[in-house]
């Protein structure tokens, strides 16, 4: 059960703010400093600088206050228009502009929190865990531990993108919306190994989600399109089992088995995000995530994770073929919400603000929902990027393919 994917052009438009995060590859890192220097700055703080220090966080914090009262009630607001909405969709009912909120989220325009002359710390806020981000380097040792099986990576890039583009046609997807949306997601050049925050003119960079390949998908998206498109994989594997002989074929073989344990795996749990998310958040989902760079099943569940938001959007009544950035808006907020937007008759979308396809978290660190702040807006910018993007080499490359 495909619910949502949260990326956001790598990060751009994710939709939830994420746990502090760190690559398995580097480690824990260490924390503390001393107090020594704040020990002096409270020595040196004159009594009219303390005074004035609390009178501007008195200002402070009642601006922040307000603020708060003020954002909480807007996106409670948002919250209950998207029940609304839902609620009216499934009994059949028109949605109109009455189900959405149409003013802009409020801004915080007040004072800034003052420095504390007397060096002391503020009250420490409990930070969460820090989540650790498989690399590939763990994938590949993950699927060595589980399995004793490492995924088949094309000898070259063009390699990958033949067989993407020769499987995507045949289930069904479009040259024009398979290159744009890699256009997108990608810059225009990515690999199929290419993970969100690492790219080769990044030196340095740190993974900023397991986001991996064409279409980005994360761990959860890889279990969760094993566990409901596995049959189809082994089904296509075996018929290509059948054309090969020698050391492919038993290569080929070896796969098949080794898929058709990841099929287990992730089927047994119930169909739904968060216990597929469990899974995806271990070695062994780990593990299962290395398919993605395999020359046979990667293409398969680059597909398919744009094509269960085309599936979804038929079944939904929804018959004129999505553009790209439907699409994509449908990859990267989820089916239910892209879907909303994709359905919304023109005039509508230069009316609705976008947040109201967001969360507060996410809205408020997400730049480009907030500047192009309606459907219209945020539509065309998809556009855009698309269109600057599909110059590049990788997706000329990806566009011959077809």
């Amino acid at each position: 059960m495909r619910r949502q994917t949260i990326r956001g052009c790598l990060v751009t438009l994710a939709l939830l703010a994420p746990a502090p995060l760190i690559s398995a590859q580097d480690g824990r890192a260490g924390a503390g400093a001393g107090a020594g220097s704040m020990i002096v700055l409270a020595q040196m703080a004159s009594p009219q600088a303390v005074n004035e220090y609390q009178r501007r966080l008195a200002e402070y914090q009642a601006a922040r206050e307000a603020y708060e009262v003020e954002a909480g009630a807007y996106w409670s607001a948002i919250a209950e228009k998207r029940r609304g909405r839902n609620a009216r969709r499934r009994e059949h009912q028109v949605v109109t502009l009455d189900d959405y909120v149409l003013t802009q989220p409020p801004v915080y325009a007040g004072p800034r929190r003052p420095v504390n002359p007397a060096g002391e710390p503020e009250a420490e806020t409990p930070q969460r865990p820090r989540k650790i981000i498989p690399v590939v380097a763990d994938l590949l040792k993950a699927a060595s531990d589980y399995y004793q099986w490492a995924p088949q990576r094309p000898a070259t890039e063009a390699d990958f993108k033949r067989a993407y583009a020769r499987f995507a046609m045949s289930a069904g997807l479009t040259r024009e919306q398979a290159v744009r949306v890699y256009a997108f997601e990608t810059g225009g050049n990515g690999s199929h190994d290419m993970q969100a925050g690492l790219s080769s003119w990044r030196p340095g960079a740190h993974a900023i989600s397991t986001a991996i390949g064409y279409n980005q998908l994360l761990t959860t998206n890889s279990v969760e399109l094993i566990a409901e498109q596995g049959p189809l994989f082994l089904k296509v594997l075996a018929q290509r089992a059948a054309l090969l002989s020698g050391p492919a074929r038993q290569a080929m073989e070896t796969k098949i088995a080794v898929l058709k344990q990841m099929v287990a795996l992730a089927r047994s749990v119930p169909d739904e995000w968060g216990e597929h998310e469990k899974i995806g958040d271990t070695p062994q989902g780990w593990a299962l995530h290395a398919m993605v760079l395999d020359v046979d099943v990667g293409p398969m569940l680059q597909t398919h994770k744009l094509m269960t938001s085309v599936r979804f959007a038929r079944a939904k009544g929804y018959d004129r073929p999505l553009t790209a950035a439907e699409l994509e808006m449908m990859n990267l907020t989820g089916d239910g919400t892209g879907l909303d937007m994709v359905t919304m008759p023109q005039d509508m979308r230069e009316q609705v603000p976008s947040a109201n396809f967001f969360q507060r978290s996410g809205y408020e660190r997400n730049p480009v929902a907030s500047r192009n702040n309606t459907v219209a807006k945020l539509l065309a910018v998809t556009e855009t990027r698309m269109d600057s993007n599909s110059n590049q080499p990788g997706a000329r490359e990806l566009a011959a393919a077809f």
